[in-house]
Order: structure tokens, then sequence, then C-alpha cells
């Protein structure tokens, strides 16, 4: 890859997204309102004394599925538009190379992701309270972690759709089974084996599992850190398939 040009694809982004304010909005604001509609969902609930809250548990957790989910839709989308208008083919035909595309996205996208984090761990905290006994600095690393991984994911999975329906059709197949098999719902350990062998090896439960012990613990635990290391591991994975997968155009 050429720094100078990885660079270079990463302010083109960046200005892009900049006057796209409906992509801002999606990317900032959404992720802090569907946390909202989940604190509000267990508002009321009544709990003996000393007794966590739920909304600490479940909205822990989204802390990880909503910037995942979100950033997938919006690389996808974004991808896909720029292979249909014919930018792509455009780009490629100057020196930069593939790898300096994908990378250049997968930064740009991951510096909107951390700015995400930081107003979603804002409202979280700040706004609703969240309670967990981890450090807010490790939540925030995850957050962050998970978001490049909708990123990855997204650039990876806009090479295989002819338009923009055909990527939003992709997150029933890619993100729903993701969100249904993390542990949320029912403990990992608690499926059956064909439903435990296919959770663990997809990304989303390593977030959500890594969540799970800063909620429980007030030191790193050294499942959290292989958590992060598999979750690092499969990002750049995903990026590099998705360089090698990469088309010029869509025909």
């Amino acid at each position: 890859m050429n720094p100078r040009l990885l660079f270079a694809t990463t302010a083109r982004v960046l200005n892009q997204i900049r006057h796209d304010h409906r992509s801002v909005a999606m990317i900032l604001v959404v992720p802090s309102f569907l946390l909202a509609a989940v604190y509000f969902l267990f508002e009321n609930e009544t709990l003996p004394p000393g007794f966590p809250r739920t909304f600490d548990r479940v909205g822990l957790v989204m802390l990880a599925i909503f910037p995942f989910l979100i950033m997938f839709l919006i690389t996808s989308v974004t991808m896909l538009r720029e292979r249909t208008s014919g930018t792509l083919e455009r780009l490629l035909t100057t020196p930069l190379n593939k790898a300096d595309l994908l990378f250049g996205y997968a930064f740009a996208f991951s510096l909107l992701a951390a700015v995400q984090a930081l107003v979603t761990l804002a409202v979280a905290y700040w706004v609703f309270n969240l309670d967990v006994k981890g450090s807010p600095l490790l939540v925030a690393l995850i957050c962050v972690l998970n978001s490049i991984l909708g990123v990855a994911l997204g650039l990876l999975c806009s090479a295989f759709a002819r338009t923009e329906f055909q990527a939003v059709q992709f997150m029933p197949v890619v993100v729903v089974p993701q969100i249904l098999l993390c542990g949320l719902f029912v403990a990992r350990s608690a499926m059956n084996d064909v439903l435990g062998a296919i959770s663990n090896v997809l990304p989303l439960s390593y977030s959500v599992e890594a969540l799970q012990e800063i909620g429980r613990n007030t030191d790193p635990s050294q499942t959290m850190w292989q958590d992060l290391i598999a979750l690092g591991i499969i990002a750049v994975g995903l990026l590099v398939l998705a360089s090698a997968t990469l088309r010029r155009r869509t025909k």
C-alpha cells in the first residue's frame, strides 16, 4: 500500500460523507436513539434493592450491536454506490490499488466509528447512567473495534451485490444470525452443538462476550483480551478478503 494514496482516499471519503447529512445522522445519532429505546423499555421494571438493572446488561451489549449493524449498512451501500456510478472503475485506472482503496475506506469509516462510539457512550453513561464494573475506556475500545468489524464485513458483502437493495438484503443473512447467536438471548454454553459451533465462528459473539466480561469484572480478564485479539484478526482478514474480491464495476 502507498501511504499517500491511502490517506488521500481516506480524506476523499470523509469529505464525501461530510456533505451527506443523512449518513452523518445515521452514524452519529441513530445508535443513541436506539439505545434510548432500549432504556425506556426497562424504565418501569421493579427490582429488589441492590439488584442490577436489566438495562445495564442489555444496554451494554447493544453498544456493540447497534454500531456493528449501522456501519455494515452504511459501508456496504456506499461502496456499492461507488461501483455502480463508475467512480470505482475510474479510481482503479490511477496508481491507486485495491488495498489503498479498501483500507482507505476502512480508515475513514473507523474514524467515524470512533466518534460514533464516543457519542453513544456519553449518552449511555451520562444520560442513562449505565453501570458496569469494568472501565469505560475498554467499553469504548470494543465499540470502536466492533464498528470497524461492521465496516470490514460491509466492504466484503458489497462485492457480491449488484444493487443497493441487494446490499440491504445481506443484513438478514449476515447480521441477524449473529445477533441471534451472539449470546444476548441465550447463553452460548446453553445452545445445542450445531448452534454453538456456528456461534463460535461469528465475530459478533466475541464482541458480546468481551463486553459481558467487562460488565462482570472490575479488572480486564484473559477472556476479554483473547476476544479483542480475535476481533482484530477477523477484521483484518475480512478487509483482505474484501480487497481480493473487489470488482471495478457492477455489470
